[in-house]
């Protein structure tokens, strides 16, 4: 589905023209890998020495208390701490391939093939419609057909084609807060990503709409590679394929979900997941 989106896209652009998407390669076994990371805001390190490997379509989950480093860590993997001031970034993450720190890398070209989902839905002032086409329009398309698929399809992968086709032209701040956020997803989608981060994204939710997004998820690694931050460990135990625990900065351990709540290798680890942290 996510193929089909991608070729419109570059069906859009002239045929002599070398999309800058180019650059990345995911055909590898991980869509991330993070090496010697360190992030310092002004003098304060945030994060420390941070090595990890995110495999390709699979769901990585981020847990530890607040403060620890787990959003701050997101948020260098589309560059988003690039608006930060005083934000300072050594070390290594590659993405598809591509060290993203680069100062050759395209950041309009990265940020399309790494989405995010907020903590809070965000949809835009405008219509269901123009939310998903927004991405869509800002590559380039403008033809209404091809625009007409890229909705319903992305509308279909979020799982609320059904909800919304009669309701397209409506404001998407009509929405409950459930469907702002799974059309949130969709509007991350529409552009095509290999990798959509999603940072809290259930933390404001009832359960039911967190049943939906977490359905959703397991769903969607069939196209894209997840990772996310979460608070909720139960969440991190249904969903995941890999959980990495973080704490102070430092990422303490990381392995297969299974592996990290039933048998943990760190202290520091099961005090968090057992509840006796602190």
């Amino acid at each position: 589905m996510l193929k089909f989106i991608k070729k419109k896209a570059a069906q859009s652009e002239s045929a002599e023209k070398k999309s800058p998407l180019d650059i990345f390669d995911f055909s590898g076994e991980n869509a991330i890998s993070v090496k010697d990371v360190d992030l310092y805001y002004g003098e304060f390190q945030a994060l420390k020495k941070i090595n990890m490997q995110m495999p390709k379509h699979k769901i990585t989950a981020m847990i530890g208390p607040s403060g620890c480093g787990k959003s701050t860590l997101i948020k260098t993997l589309n560059r988003m701490n690039d608006l930060v001031e005083g934000c300072r970034v050594e070390g290594e993450i590659a993405i598809g391939g591509v060290n993203i720190y680069d100062k050759s890398v395209d950041l309009s070209a990265l940020r399309k093939n790494v989405g995010m989902v907020f903590q809070k839905p965000n949809p835009f002032p405008m219509s269901v419609y123009d939310n998903i086409a927004y991405g869509p329009r800002t590559f380039g398309i403008r033809k209404k057909s091809t625009l007409d698929e890229i909705v319903e399809r992305s509308l279909k992968q979020a799982a609320m084609w059904e909800e919304l086709k009669d309701r397209l032209n409506k404001s998407a701040l009509g929405l409950s807060g459930g469907q702002q956020q799974r059309l949130c997803i969709a509007r991350a989608l529409a552009v095509g990503p290999q990798i959509l981060l999603m940072d809290e994204p259930t933390s404001a939710l009832d359960p039911i709409s967190t049943g939906k997004i977490e359905e959703l998820c397991e769903e969607l690694k069939k196209d894209v590679t997840i990772v996310m931050v979460t608070h909720n460990m139960q969440q991190a135990a249904r969903i995941s394929d890999k959980t990495a625990f973080f704490l102070l900065g430092e990422m303490i351990e990381m392995g297969d979900t299974e592996q990290v709540f039933s048998a943990p290798k760190h202290p520091e680890t099961e005090r968090y997941i057992t509840g006796r942290f602190g």
